[in-house]
């Protein structure tokens, strides 16, 4: 059986614990034994590097050096690195051994809660394959993320908020490779509610299952 670790923790209007009880429910549904802790000290432990998958549903907090140093090299050995919205773009953002391996960074969501459409851009992955673009309310995050990664969902942001990110197209759900490991993100699951909306929930779950090693 497949060994999956969901952390949680930092600032509470992202509902960490709600929302990690959601993902670690999904994993345990697809056949992973799930751990879900929100004790940060977990990501010092060499329990990480012999787990299949790690959800780190954080935002902000500190990780130390050598914890970082580690997790990058867990993921390079196979460890599967994935989650939603804040889960690998607002964790640990002072920790660039981090930055450099979840290959993504939050920095604004321009009219905070709205309504934006989510455009599928590579039908024939089997990720998103089957789910039509959608329409959905949260925050549309603009994001700083890495050249590597492979774009499967994007969004068009109007300008109607910030003029300067009119007419740009931003990536929403992404996987990519990090040697023998596999990182996924979706941008969407701002709070616990937004995991009934049906599409959000399969892209994140198919993601998920993708990157987790074996």
């Amino acid at each position: 059986m497949r060994k999956a670790i969901v952390v949680w923790g930092g600032w509470k209007g992202h509902e960490p614990e709600e929302c990690a009880g959601v993902v670690g429910d999904i994993l345990r549904k697809n056949g992973f034994s799930t751990e879900v802790t929100g004790d940060l000290g977990i990501l010092g432990s060499p329990d990480i590097a012999k787990a299949d998958l790690l959800v780190p549903i954080i935002t902000g907090e500190r990780l130390e050096k050598a914890h970082a140093d580690a997790l990058v090299e867990a993921v390079r050995g196979g460890l599967g690195l994935g989650g939603p919205h804040g889960a690998l773009a607002t964790s640990f953002k002072e920790s660039a051994p981090f930055r450099y391996v979840s290959g993504v960074t939050w920095v604004s969501h321009p009219g905070n809660i709205i309504d934006f459409r989510v455009n599928i851009t590579k039908q024939n992955d089997p990720i998103v394959e089957g789910i039509p673009d959608f329409d959905y309310r949260s925050e549309q995050y603009y994001l700083h993320y890495d050249p590597t990664v492979e774009v499967l969902a994007t969004t068009t942001f109007s300008g109607e908020h910030d003029e300067a990110a009119r007419n740009v197209v931003m990536p929403v759900v992404f996987k990519r490779h990090f040697g023998q490991g596999r990182v996924f993100y979706s941008a969407l699951g701002h709070i616990a509610a937004e995991y009934e909306h049906t599409d959000m929930r399969e892209i994140l779950r198919r993601g998920l299952l993708w990157a987790a090693r074996g």
